[in-house]
Order: C-alpha cells, then structure tokens, then sequence
C-alpha cells in the first residue's frame, strides 16, 4: 500500500513541477515573444540569403518594448488587460 501511495505522490509533485514550468515558459513567451519571432526571422533570412536585416531591426524595438513593460508595476488585477 506504501508503494502506491509513493507513486502517486511522486507523480502528484512530477505535475507539479511541469506545470510550474510551463507557466513560466508562457509568461516568458508573453513578455519577448515578438522579440523572438522576429529574431527568427532574422536568421531565417540570413540563411536563406535573402537578407534578414529588417526583421533584425524589428527584433531590437520589439526587446525594447519588452524591456518597457517588464518594467511596469503590474498585479494580478492587470492580468487580462494586455
């Protein structure tokens, strides 16, 4: 019976910890998600030999508003307001 329990408890804090993850893969993707799109832009051009120049430029504006809202004083009241 212990071993069961130990299973479900281990499983329970494996979730846990997933979950945790991912919520703060959202909340990072939230803040610089235009910033890495178009940073992938960027070398998706590149590589292409197209040029990526301009979706670099878009990139570095995009960090820079990130960095401006990152810096805002925001609660939990502010969650739905993007």
């Amino acid at each position: 019976m212990n071993r069961i329990r130990s299973r479900g408890q281990g499983m329970t804090e494996y979730i846990i910890i997933v979950a945790l993850i991912a919520i703060a893969a959202i909340a990072v993707y939230s803040l610089f998600g235009k910033t890495m799109r178009n940073q992938v832009a960027g070398m998706a051009g590149e590589l292409s030999g197209a040029g990526g120049s301009q979706a670099v430029s878009a990139a570095k504006s995009a960090s820079g508003e990130a960095a401006t809202e990152a810096n805002k004083d925001k609660g939990l009241g502010d969650y739905t307001n993007q």
